[in-house]
């Protein structure tokens, strides 16, 4: 994409792992081989080629102690960390933002525009799932009463920085709206539905896709498949992980980390997704629809704008309390209804990758068409 001659920087709060935020990033690499990439920490060949051969300028939490694996905790000094990245010479700033990318400094003639896949959850509505007293020692839990006001006013301050804001979905507008009181304009994240084809097979698991992190409520699916003593194999990686295992009855596999070839014959193979918690949009459940496997979510955030459950077109069945009963309740009436895999797949294919490079390829340059 040619941008005039201008100094384009992109910002992203970190690259330690490909997860739904880096596939947007890899997108705007894409569109901008040419701008310089500031984050807070990089831990190198975790992210693609096509990020990891960009010229990319860490943070001075780069150089301290565990930052690339353990930079949650430098949570309080992230806001310091992200300001003191040096952007006087760029005239467009496009952050991808979750955290604290929204926060750099830009010159005043400079245009900023950020994706935002939320403001940042650990101090808003995923408060309780991060420093509850079931999830975080007491030492911990009695910092943050005293840091969470102050990275909250940080944040909303902090997004008056920003000149354009593109929420990843009706969900994170709505709550862009109700914190920073700011408008945005909704992109979808991009989905590699190319990577998926449409398959016929049922296997005898069910499966979850997913960091194992807190808000994820992976426990929920595990306490659920324990009464029911389905088979149930769990992909992904966190720090959740040993704690999951030792909840998790002989029926439930953890599988850990795998490529995308793999991935995909877990789809393939699948009776259904499950999908426990409340994403700001969820692309895990469009990679599963893109095989054309149903979806069985829970009915808050993104998933309510990518499962359907209706007369006309059901991707999925939904359940409506964050607990095990619901859950179950859900699977048993997954059970009785029957699914087209090729009409889920063609849902999946709305959210193509190739739908959203064209889409934020054309608001941007409408923007620098006004420079």
């Amino acid at each position: 994409m040619k941008s005039n001659n201008l100094n384009i920087a992109l910002v992203h709060d970190w690259l330690t792992g490909m997860r739904g935020g880096e596939k947007v990033l890899e997108v705007l690499c894409e569109l901008f081989p040419d701008a310089t990439l500031f984050t807070l920490v990089h831990k190198k060949n975790s992210v693609s080629q096509k990020i990891e051969k960009m010229k990319i300028v860490t943070s001075f939490l780069q150089n301290l102690p565990k930052s690339q694996i353990k930079y949650q905790y430098y949570l309080p000094i992230m806001p310091l960390a992200i300001e003191k990245l040096n952007l006087k010479n760029f005239d467009i700033i496009i952050s991808s933002s979750h955290a604290v990318a929204k926060g750099v400094i830009k010159r005043n003639d400079a245009v900023h525009i950020c994706y935002c896949h939320t403001p940042m959850r650990y101090i808003w509505d995923q408060y309780e799932n991060y420093f509850g007293r079931e999830r975080a020692g007491f030492a911990v839990r009695t910092a943050m009463k005293f840091v969470r006001k102050y990275l909250q006013n940080w944040d909303v301050e902090s997004s008056n920085r920003v000149d354009h804001f593109i929420a990843n979905s009706k969900n994170v507008q709505s709550r862009i709206k109700n914190i920073y009181n700011r408008e945005s304009y909704v992109i979808y994240p991009p989905v590699d539905t190319e990577k998926f084809k449409v398959s016929e097979k049922n296997g005898d698991y069910f499966l979850v896709v997913s960091a194992l992190v807190p808000y994820k409520r992976i426990d929920i699916a595990i306490e659920a498949f324990n009464e029911l003593n389905e088979k149930l194999i769990i992909v992904g990686i966190g720090n959740e992980m040993e704690k999951l295992k030792a909840i998790a009855g002989k029926n439930i596999e953890f599988h850990g980390w795998v490529d995308d070839h793999k991935l995909s014959e877990y789809y393939e193979n699948c009776k259904a997704l499950i999908f426990p918690g409340e994403e700001d949009f969820g692309i895990v459940p469009l990679e599963a629809m893109a095989t054309g496997k149903p979806v069985i979510a829970y009915a808050a955030g993104g998933a309510l704008e990518t499962v359907i459950e209706s007369n006309e077109l059901k991707t999925g069945v939904f359940f409506y309390k964050q607990n095990k009963k619901s859950l179950i309740e859900a699977i048993e009436r997954f059970k009785a209804e029957n699914f087209v895999p090729e009409k889920i797949r063609a849902h999946a294919v709305s959210f193509d990758r190739s739908i959203f490079k064209e889409r934020i390829e054309r608001y941007i340059k409408e923007i620098l068409e006004t420079i």
